[in-house]
């Protein structure tokens, strides 16, 4: 009679082992797929920054575009940032060279206005200033046009 109720009371334990195992992984598996949802539908609602075509086309805002040079695509991309433009760029690779286009969102306008003095300014400095290269053959000439050193050697006997 001992051994039969042992036997029941480590099946019943065993059963509601089984049972809370499988409950905690459907649980598991539904937060999992609830959160999956609550993501994708996040993403869809606020994209800020820099993004795909396809994502900013899909917001229904109305998209204007403009050529962006080869040089200084990185200054750009920092400086739409800094402004929180929504932007996607576009590399062209049909011509020899790359030819890179942004677009924005239409109600952007204010803010790429901004984006465009700064941008404007940031290039027309980085063209200002000399390049490596020049200052380097500069102060190789330099070098070159001072008189070298004479060395001397002398033996001395020390007795």
């Amino acid at each position: 009679m001992q051994e039969e109720i042992e036997e029941r009371t480590v099946r019943l334990a065993v059963t509601g082992t089984k049972l809370t195992a499988r409950a905690l992984v459907n649980a598991i598996r539904m937060y999992l797929r609830h959160r999956a949802n609550k993501k994708l539908n996040s993403i869809d609602e606020h994209i800020i920054g820099k993004q795909k075509i396809d994502e900013l086309i899909k917001q229904n805002q109305g998209v204007s575009s403009m050529v962006v040079g080869d040089k200084g695509i990185r200054q750009f991309e920092r400086i739409a940032k800094k402004y929180g433009v929504d932007f996607a760029i576009v590399k062209d690779k049909s011509k020899d060279t790359p030819v890179y286009t942004a677009f924005f969102k239409a109600r952007d306008t204010d803010a790429l206005e901004a984006v465009m003095n700064d941008y404007g300014a940031k290039m027309m400095k980085i063209k200002e200033r000399p390049s490596v290269r020049a200052k380097l053959q500069h102060f190789i000439e330099k070098a070159k046009a001072k008189p070298k050193k004479t060395k001397t050697k002398k033996m001395e006997q020390v007795r």
